[in-house]
């Protein structure tokens, strides 16, 4: 099998507005898409209007994976081969800088160009085995698995990682040169405010007994 196109490597997906911030490593991408939870997919519906919609989504080697209902006309849409645009962003930081037109933001985001594909029968199951296992590891083994109705209810797509960006900013401020050494300027507070986000402490529903306890797998749950 060839392996796929390094991301950016076509004309619709190579960086034009800031170049520096792209990223060529197929390893980035899996990265990007590996620490994310939720993407957002792109549809046009029948009177060329788009909409963007959210989804929980997992990386199956070269595959983005995700799922919504069959009774939904904007998935049907999809899975009937319309074009479509996935997205995952991170944000990792605010940027500060002394202007308010120098300050941004340090995020890491992938764009995934395409049309997807519709899976079936045990190739779907294990698609969504791996989108619990990506947002909760080790659930798919302790929670009860999709009933034949269910699954006849879901629509499992898959989207090729065959052409996609990766954009990845870093570091401080790049703060225009005057302000630096302007005597009001240079005196406000410049720098990067982080953005962490983990799971909290996980709150039990009114029909989970007394007794069981949390279990491990969840506890250890982290994001990156």
């Amino acid at each position: 099998m060839n392996a796929a196109p390094a991301p950016g490597s076509t004309d619709r997906t190579k960086g034009r507005r800031i170049p520096e911030n792209s990223v060529t490593e197929t390893a980035a991408l899996h990265g990007v898409l590996d620490a994310g939870l939720v993407a957002h997919v792109a549809v046009v519906d029948e009177s060329a209007q788009p909409y963007v919609l959210p989804v929980a989504y997992a990386r199956r080697g070269g595959q983005v994976l995700f799922h919504g209902s069959t009774g939904s006309r904007l998935f049907r849409g999809l899975a009937a081969g319309q074009p479509t645009c996935l997205t995952v962003t991170l944000l990792d930081g605010l940027v500060l800088a002394r202007s308010a037109f120098e300050s941004s933001m340090n995020y890491r985001a992938v764009m995934v160009l395409g049309i997807a594909t519709q899976l079936a029968g045990d190739d779907e199951l294990d698609a969504l085995a791996c989108i619990t296992e990506h947002l909760l590891p080790g659930r798919w083994a302790q929670c009860r698995h999709p009933s034949a109705k269910e699954r006849a209810a879901t629509m499992t797509l898959a989207l090729d990682l065959t052409e996609c960006s990766v954009k990845i900013r870093t570091g401080g401020p790049d703060d225009d040169p005057a302000d630096l050494v302007d005597p009001i300027y240079s005196q406000i507070w410049a720098g990067v405010v982080p953005i962490g986000k983990d799971f909290q402490t996980p709150v039990a529903d009114e029909h989970t007994p007394s007794h069981v306890e949390v279990p491990e797998y969840i506890t250890r749950w982290r994001t990156s």
